[in-house]
């Protein structure tokens, strides 16, 4: 599968469906934010999924309860993957693993992975907290992988080792401009560092082709 998960931050599940249409076969998956999950709701999840798996970011982060209950809804739906956030804890962060596989056998669907957040990569530092350590407190507690910034992403594969994944936001093809993100690292040298999965916006997002956009980054990636 494409390393490249791209970013869908639009409003209407039908700009989104038409932006996942048109990569399909090009990029691995495709991220559903808090803007097109706020506008459209589980329907967003349900139309994409035909066309690429779903990264449902969503960033839960609530009392155990709450993230379970919520998960289980989004397991239902047929995502992929679900994003919480480690600073959460590692009990709820196992309450989302919980939940999410509940609701994926009741729903009969494929189990989600659950991908904790560490340090949003907007932010300069989460309370003094270590990406590394939340990092792996997340893994024990059952999550498939992280999401960390690009500063972090060689401290955080040296602390868990090669089997969970881990998901870096920000990517940004060489030449392309950092926008809003803080840090910010390039295909290639994010892999290097020990990335799995690159979410990627705008550079593709905005090409007049995106499906060529995304083409290039993989032949970047290749190269």
């Amino acid at each position: 599968m494409s390393r490249l998960i791209v970013a869908a931050d639009v409003a209407t599940v039908a700009a989104a469906e038409d932006l996942a249409r048109s990569l399909s076969g090009s990029v691995g998956m495709v991220k559903v934010g808090l803007e097109l999950f706020a506008a459209e709701g589980p329907e967003s999840v349900r139309r994409l999924r035909g066309h690429l798996p779903v990264f449902l970011d969503l960033k839960l982060h609530d009392i155990p309860t709450t993230v379970e209950r919520a998960s289980r809804v989004v397991g239902s739906l047929g995502a992929a993957m679900l994003t919480v956030h480690a600073l959460g804890g590692p009990e709820m962060v196992a309450a989302a693993a919980r939940g999410s596989s509940e609701g994926a056998v009741a729903g009969g669907k494929e189990e989600p992975d659950v991908i904790a957040v560490t340090v949003l990569s907007s932010l300069a530092e989460a309370a003094g907290a270590s990406p590394a350590s939340l990092a792996f407190e997340a893994i024990e507690a059952g999550a498939r992988g992280v999401v960390c910034s690009g500063d972090h992403v060689r401290e955080v594969r040296e602390a868990l080792g090669d089997g969970p994944l881990i998901v870096v936001p920000g990517i940004r093809p060489t030449g392309f401009g950092s926008n809003d993100h803080a840090r910010v690292l390039t295909p290639g040298e994010a892999v290097e560092r020990g990335a799995d999965l690159l979410v990627v916006g705008r550079p593709i997002t905005q090409a007049a082709d995106p499906a060529a956009a995304a083409r290039a980054i993989a032949r970047e990636l290749e190269g």
